[in-house]
């Protein structure tokens, strides 16, 4: 960029780096999983035929991921938004730990099938994104 440019890294921007970390290993563990139990020459080949069931944490790894995608867009979305417009905040910037934190630790809760406190868990991490888009209309 320009000398004009002036390049700002807020901590808000450097949990969503983290959130997009963790969106990576929530892709690699399922597939972890998924190969432990098909074998590499399976992940390594073209997948034809019906893979073997993976198991029971894996399948738990998977819906946790699928849970991250249905929120990881719109906190992309609410952190830039808040960035670009100069919404950051003490709110924005608790919001985004507690999303983050909150997503962190409801991965070994819910592969390990632990009840409630992964819905506190989850409750955090969403709570976190409230405060996000709150911060954007205040």
């Amino acid at each position: 960029m320009g000398d004009g440019w002036i390049r700002v890294v807020t901590p808000e921007l450097t949990m969503l780096a983290a959130t997009l970390v963790l969106a990576f290993l929530h892709i690699f563990l399922p597939a972890a999983g998924r190969t432990m139990v098909n074998g590499l020459g399976w992940n390594a080949g073209p997948r034809d035929g019906v893979p073997v069931r993976p198991g029971i944490i894996t399948e738990r790894l998977e819906r946790a991921q699928a849970n991250l995608w249905e929120t990881l867009p719109l906190f992309i979305g609410a952190v830039l938004i808040a960035h670009v417009t100069g919404k950051d905040s003490a709110v924005t910037f608790w919001g985004t730990q507690a999303f983050f934190w909150g997503r962190l630790i409801y991965i070994p809760l819910y592969a390990f099938g632990v009840p409630f406190v992964r819905t506190i868990a989850w409750a955090i991490a969403t709570g976190g994104l409230i405060s996000v888009f709150v911060a954007l209309f205040v």
